[in-house]
């Protein structure tokens, strides 16, 4: 069931959900200022979930999240006019995505299985490596969100958070490629268990 509506669903979407946000934010800066950036990024957020929503009939959990994060502080920089609310908001995204993780590891859960489980067949003992890696490298990043802003200008945070960000979880994503091959399930193993 989940291969078949994986299939159905338009592989650009993903991509444009994840990527159009944040080129958009950052052309707005670039153009214009912060604020109307803020302002963009929320639009284009919108915009990424509609799309979403309209091609592959369903909204996935993690940029709905996101949204509402974006929502929540981008709406708060606009209506106070401070863009702390806006630098807040990827630590607030880190900290949750990271906080998930290693909670559902407490609870016995690999919650990256579920996520990512048909691109890369893993036993269950590489999952909960890749989950605990995983989240304490968001809960990193949030933290290193919260010193950049708070110790550098404007302009190299946002550099920071649209390239820093993307290249720092890519450069991660690459160190885990060992457990990734150390603990895959062959496919033959895979169709034995449906």
């Amino acid at each position: 069931m989940t291969t078949e509506s994986t299939r159905s669903e338009k592989a650009w979407v993903k991509p444009f959900s994840d990527y159009g946000p944040i080129a958009v934010f950052f052309a707005a800066y670039l153009i214009w200022d912060l604020l109307i950036a803020t302002a963009a990024l929320m639009g284009a957020t919108a915009i990424a979930l509609a799309v979403s929503l309209a091609v592959n009939k369903r909204v996935p959990m993690m940029p709905l999240v996101t949204a509402a994060v974006v929502g929540i502080f981008g709406g708060l920089t606009l209506w106070l006019n401070d863009d702390t609310f806006i630098k807040l908001k990827p630590t607030i995204v880190q900290t949750l995505i990271g906080g998930v993780l290693l909670v559902g590891l407490l609870f016995g859960k690999s919650l990256l299985k579920p996520v990512m489980g048909s691109a890369w067949p893993m036993d269950d003992s590489g999952w909960r490596k890749l989950t605990r890696n995983f989240g304490l490298f968001f809960l990193a990043m949030a933290v290193a969100n919260e010193i950049v802003w708070r110790t550098q200008t404007t302009d190299f945070w946002v550099t920071f958070k649209v390239f820093g960000i993307m290249a720092l979880t890519f450069a991660f994503s690459m160190t885990q490629i060992p457990i990734l091959n150390g603990h895959r399930i062959e496919e033959e193993n895979e169709q034995d268990d449906r």
